[in-house]
């Protein structure tokens, strides 16, 4: 098939089964290229005495690794050792899965500093984004 076959559209509320078109595609190409990769969420959750979320940390671990997607704990919640608590326990479920390392990324206004001080490292910056701030990614060995 050609270029000329194909049909180029743009579109800002694409259905469901063309994302997942993509995203068999991409997923398919992964593992041929890299092995099977058993991608498993993590997810670790923060609930107050009534039972509403008040934090918690979502990932997954794939290949060896797993990625921090978000973390996040409501403003009054941060200071108290929570955010550490969340990250130890998603940790501990990677490495029961065999995971040797960890990465993230966040805002230079999220508190890059609580991920040195549970010994990441910075990999990778992109300054300017969003203006005034950096994206930051960071990386540790588990």
């Amino acid at each position: 098939m050609s270029a000329g076959d194909i049909e180029i559209s743009e579109d800002d509320f694409p259905e469901m089964e063309a994302v997942a078109a993509i995203q068999r595609g991409l997923h398919a190409f992964n593992q041929e290229m890299g092995g099977p990769y058993g991608r498993e969420p993590v997810t670790v959750l923060a609930r107050d005495a009534e039972g509403t979320v008040r934090g918690g940390l979502l990932g997954l671990t794939y290949w060896n690794w797993i990625f921090i997607d978000w973390l996040w704990l409501a403003p009054d919640q941060r200071g108290k050792g929570l955010g550490s608590e969340l990250l130890e326990r998603a940790e501990a479920i990677a490495r029961g899965r065999g995971a040797t390392n960890a990465y993230t990324d966040t805002f230079s206004f999220q508190a890059p500093g609580f991920w040195t001080r549970h010994g990441y490292v910075e990999f990778g910056r992109l300054d300017g984004m969003p203006p005034g701030h950096s994206r930051i990614w960071f990386r540790k060995t588990l």
